[in-house]
């Protein structure tokens, strides 16, 4: 895994926003390889896609680009009880299309991309005209059919798609210039995940009894236990609590349990799927496996806040100690202990005083203060504190 911040390369700004580039003076030739050990003619390719995480009003945004997604309109089983689907507004009697989030992704070609990273911030920035700063990979997603609801796009036909996805951090909502193209809050995702006022309704009122039910879905008792176990681990109710890094987890668990739209996608149908329940509680649906890529991003920015301090990424060149607390809250998605914050902050050497003050929040000015890049330098692993009370569901599993 890489860290870097670079100047994105110098790249051609024709092309469309979605798909591949219309350039017609270049020929993009998808990168292909023959799977070996499965039938003839199945081949690997190789896709990108970038998670790109800004703050913005004390709230975490990624940067989605909008797809269209074919949808089949006869009604799925809900799993969540009492909860309507979403119906779009161009349902059609059997077929409808809908506007769908993806992440910004594209083909490796090796012939135009020297590196895994020299393509993904070509293809942002085609897609987006947003140009990636700090950038490290993120991890590699190969499951089978996971390529659902993209291949369209990308022409793969029946290849087999693997994506090596990264994680890339700015300081600021960088402006988007193109139609399909805009940031998101990433809780309208995973609207379980938010607990700075508290747990989530969501939480004890639907998933949690959902994935109790899922439990006695089985006559199997060791499965029931195992998947019983599964969730108390996942959701906090063990000795530690909640734990922010457990995101991917959870999301999984709702994968399995049915209850996202996700799991519905049609394996017979190319690239459609059944109605997307986006809904306050299960959160919108992305395009293909993308809102699980976007779960391991999170998991990998909420954890990595606690050994090395990457926030500082997402900071401003000003900024208050409030500022930056709220900032680091609405990444794990809980409240922390104020003064036990700043002691810890200021300890590290990793901030100092600017000599300004700002009366933004209102009330008595506040102290501004900057990064320190050389104990930035000298303490890649330094470690903030982030202390806060221990919190579980309280839903009775």
């Amino acid at each position: 895994m890489t860290d870097s911040k670079k100047s994105p390369p110098d790249i051609s700004q024709k092309g469309q926003s979605r798909g591949l580039p219309q350039n017609q003076d270049q020929k993009w030739a998808p990168a292909i390889t023959r799977k070996s050990g499965t039938r003839s003619g199945t081949m690997v390719q190789i896709t990108l896609n970038a998670v790109l995480a800004a703050l913005a009003h004390g709230e975490p945004h990624i940067l989605c680009t909008q797809q269209l997604f074919k949808t089949q309109n006869a009604p799925l089983e809900n799993k969540l009880e009492g909860v309507k689907p979403e119906t779009d507004k161009r349902e059609a009697d059997s077929v409808a299309e809908k506007l769908i989030s993806a992440l910004p992704y594209g083909v490796f070609d090796p012939h135009h991309h020297r590196t895994f990273e020299i393509g993904i911030r070509d293809w942002v920035s085609r897609q987006t005209r947003v140009a990636l700063g700090y950038v490290e990979q993120l991890y590699t997603f190969g499951d089978r059919g996971r390529e659902r609801g993209v291949g369209d796009q990308l022409e793969i036909g029946d290849n087999h798609v693997i994506s090596v996805g990264y994680l890339a951090l700015a300081q600021k909502l960088a402006p988007v210039k193109v139609d399909d193209a805009r940031w998101r809050d990433w809780y309208l995702f995973f609207p379980w995940e938010d607990w700075r006022k508290g747990e989530p309704k969501n939480l004890s009122a639907d998933i949690l009894p959902a994935l109790k039910r899922w439990c006695g879905d089985v006559h199997d008792p060791s499965e029931s236990d195992l998947r019983l176990q599964r969730i108390k681990i996942a959701f906090g109710y063990g000795e530690i609590g909640w734990e922010e890094e457990r995101i991917l987890e959870r999301y999984e668990l709702m994968y399995e349990a049915g209850l996202v739209a996700e799991a519905h996608h049609n394996d017979e149908g190319g690239n459609s799927c059944g109605p997307l329940l986006e809904t306050s509680i299960s959160g919108l649906a992305m395009a293909s496996d993308h809102r699980r890529i976007v779960a391991t991003a999170i998991s990998r920015l909420r954890g990595k806040l606690k050994y090395r301090p990457v926030i500082f990424e997402m900071m401003g060149d000003e900024f208050t100690l409030l500022h930056l607390q709220k900032s680091v809250e609405a990444i794990i998605g809980f409240q922390t202990h104020k003064q036990n914050f700043r002691r810890s902050v200021e300890s590290t050497g990793l901030v100092l005083r600017t000599g300004n003050v700002s009366s933004e929040m209102g009330g008595r000015p506040a102290a501004l203060f900057k990064v320190n890049r050389s104990a930035l330098k000298d303490r890649a692993a330094s470690r903030l504190v982030l202390p806060r009370l221990k919190q579980s569901p309280v839903f009775t599993l």
